[in-house]
């Protein structure tokens, strides 16, 4: 796993697929999740995330495993698969984006990210007000954050509205043409996935 930049001391080496399969036949367990959470595993923990029901997590228990977050696969299968299906998600976005740990952050862009994705119901506004958050953590130089950034604003300007593409064209051409490297390579990134899109 090394090889993926995943930090995980404590893993068996479990493949994904294999963990998906096994909660699907599992299903929906809120306490089960409890207790997979609480054993420390890696790949106990990813299957936490996939058999969790997000009508009963509290927000109380996303600040609580947020806390746990040690690496990035951990992170984005809690938000792909959890998180941003709960009532807290946004909420948790504007909380954790402000948070200083590399983890702790990139856990708000991802939410952020995995909210615009899955959840097509959502009208345009909540993400046009977050675009703001992008902008500010877009100079954040560390890896897992400068990712989770550049995955968010990607996310919303890929959703089916035309309001929010122009938007977010106009925030990654901003950055773009900052003299900040980190900014300017979310910008430009932004730019070349979301115009090839199109293109």
């Amino acid at each position: 796993m090394a090889r993926y930049a995943i930090h995980a001391p404590k893993a068996f080496g479990v493949a994904v697929g294999q963990l998906r399969a096994l909660a699907k036949r599992l299903g929906r367990d809120h306490a089960l999740a409890q207790a997979l959470w609480d054993t420390g595993w890696y790949e106990a923990r990813l299957l936490a995330g996939m058999v969790d029901d997000p009508k009963l997590v509290t927000p109380e228990q996303m600040d609580a495993w947020r806390a746990d977050f040690d690496n990035w696969a951990v992170t984005d299968t809690l938000c792909f698969d959890l998180f941003d299906r709960t009532p807290h998600a946004l909420a948790k976005v504007d909380e954790w984006v402000g948070l200083e740990g590399e983890f702790d952050r990139r856990a708000g862009f991802v939410l952020l990210a995995c909210v615009a994705l899955h959840r097509k119901e959502l009208p345009d506004a909540p993400f046009l007000e977050r675009l703001t958050l992008i902008e500010a953590g877009a100079t954040d130089p560390r890896n897992f954050v400068k990712k989770g950034v550049n995955w968010a604003l990607r996310a919303i300007g890929s959703r089916k509205s035309p309001a929010l593409k122009v938007a977010v064209l106009e925030v990654a051409a901003r950055l773009a043409a900052m003299s900040d490297p980190t900014a300017r390579w979310n910008g430009k990134d932004a730019l070349r996935q979301l115009n090839k899109k199109t293109g």
